[in-house]
């Protein structure tokens, strides 16, 4: 099976690859980290529909997105929206006519109507449900990263550890997520696409830890690793106003994640050194 890896040095597609060449499969990448000719935002893209055409399963993680701070700064902004539309509509014009098995790559968010980015991430499922794609909803994927104007807050936390010995939070840490090790997701990627035949796909494919964490819970666990200091804010959770929806475990028929939180986050931490 070849792969299709758009976003391929993203959060998630980054770790894809990798995963992906562990496995021994085939793939090809696209990102415009790479090359501007790589920009998904470019109308009639002839590379993009090369690629698409020689490959069997396109994993479509490309979007313009990084972590809470990111999002409070941009998601409403004019240029956000812009890209994230013309990124979606570029590029399931080329998968619909190609009628090309793909996995759009969706956020929990999609399920949050005051959020922008989720709002763009129910269209995309709209569309992909549409056209006969599979969707995937991604419940705060954390890994090794190295765009820091993106990164997320495992990264953010782990690097105020280790640089200032104190972790300075923006919020109370009451917020409550589900984060799942990006290895864990990887291989929840690689199950759907070879099972992908098979799949119905007028489910929502819940791609999740199924297990609940505080913010404040993140910065112990670090701070165990570390011994810092953990300042407290007093901002409360503005991106998902401590939305608590919960995932579908309709793919537990088919994959379960293996990386409970604290695992995972010391293999983080260990990779920083």
């Amino acid at each position: 099976m070849r792969h299709l890896v758009l976003g391929s040095s993203g959060q998630i597609g980054s770790h894809l690859i990798k995963y992906l060449d562990k496995k021994g499969e085939q793939y090809l990448e696209f990102d415009i980290v790479h090359d501007s000719y790589e920009d998904l935002r470019t109308p009639q893209h002839f590379l993009l529909e090369n690629y698409i055409k020689n490959s069997d399963i396109v994993h479509f993680l490309a979007f313009e997105v990084g972590g809470a701070k990111y999002l409070e700064r941009y998601q409403n902004s004019y240029e956000f929206i812009d890209i994230n539309l013309r990124i979606m509509l570029n590029t399931f014009e080329l998968l619909h006519k190609w009628n090309k098995p793909f996995i759009f790559a969706s956020s929990q968010m999609a399920e949050l109507p005051f959020s922008t980015y989720g709002n763009l991430k129910l269209i995309g499922e709209k569309i992909t449900k549409d056209i006969g794609g599979l969707n995937v909803r991604f419940w705060n994927v954390y890994g090794y990263e190295t765009n820091m104007q993106k990164s997320h807050v495992i990264t953010d936390f782990i690097l105020m550890a280790k640089k200032r010995g104190i972790i300075k939070m923006r919020t109370d840490g009451t917020e409550s997520r589900q984060f799942l090790y990006a290895d864990d997701a990887c291989e929840a990627l690689l199950i759907l696409a070879k099972k992908y035949k098979e799949l119905p796909k007028d489910k929502n494919y819940s791609i999740t830890s199924f297990k609940w964490n505080t913010i404040g819970e993140v910065a112990n666990i670090i701070d165990v690793l570390s011994s810092c200091n953990v300042k407290i804010g007093e901002k409360k959770d503005k991106t998902q106003m401590n939305a608590m929806n919960e995932p579908d475990p309709y793919i537990k028929k088919y994959w379960k994640p293996k990386t409970n939180l604290e695992d995972g986050i010391t293999k983080i931490y260990n990779m920083y050194e």
